[in-house]
């Protein structure tokens, strides 16, 4: 006699879907972004205390004066990444890991930078765990990673006082670079596209909050003001 099959029950399934379908109303239109939401699951990178929320479309607390971004804001950003299987990524900030781990199930070749030792070591550990082949760096992300340049496509998901230079020279040209630009307390959203060794064209898409980018080229302060929000 054949044993019965046994199928795990996904009990988050259905909060994905709805989420999915949520953010869809609110304007996102890149359904491969959406595909990849609704695959990945965000319980996975919330702090335990706040499980039960994993899928309400609000921002988080991770700890350490950082948070997991909205997802509607994750899903905004990276569409405007306009990521295409096979691009290098590089993500300043990598916070939960779930804006690399979107990332990489989209097919991209991920790099991402975090300057807070436990979430640094926490994400890489999760990304081991599902299986992701995300490189990771622990350090000031507000320099880039310059030596796996050029990529083609930066996102920062902390707000920096100004576009950092090197992240502008490590972008390939026809790259872009989505980042939040502005004060501490809010934030405009840009994209930049690399044009040329020299131009490069910005465009904004309205005001956001962020927690602050600690580093050489992001806000100088003290460690615990935090650098990530994915």
């Amino acid at each position: 006699m054949t044993p019965p099959t046994t199928h795990r029950i996904d009990p988050y399934a259905e909060l994905r879907h709805a989420l999915v379908e949520h953010l869809r109303q609110r304007g996102i239109r890149d359904e491969r972004v959406l595909a990849a939401m609704e695959k990945l699951p965000r319980e996975l990178f919330v702090h335990p205390a706040f499980i039960h929320r994993a899928y309400e479309d609000v921002a988080l607390p991770l700890g350490y004066n950082q948070t997991i971004s909205q997802p509607y804001t994750v899903a905004f950003m990276t569409s405007l990444l306009e990521v295409q299987p096979g691009d290098k990524v590089l993500e300043i900030g990598t916070g939960s890991g779930y804006q690399a781990a979107l990332l990489a199930l989209m097919g991209a070749r991920v790099y991402t930078v975090e300057r807070q030792w436990e979430l640094y070591q926490r994400a890489r550990q999760l990304f081991v765990r599902l299986g992701l082949p995300i490189q990771t760096r622990f350090g000031d992300g507000s320099l880039g990673w310059a030596e796996h340049a050029p990529y083609d496509g930066i996102i920062v998901t902390a707000g920096a006082p100004h576009v950092p230079k090197p992240l502008m020279e490590q972008l390939a040209h026809g790259g872009r670079l989505v980042i939040p630009v502005g004060g501490t307390q809010s934030q405009v959203l840009l994209r930049l596209r690399r044009l040329s060794e020299s131009e490069y064209e910005t465009e904004e898409f309205g005001e956001f909050r962020f927690v602050p980018l600690i580093g050489r080229e992001g806000w100088h302060g003290r460690a615990d003001q935090g650098s990530s929000s994915s």
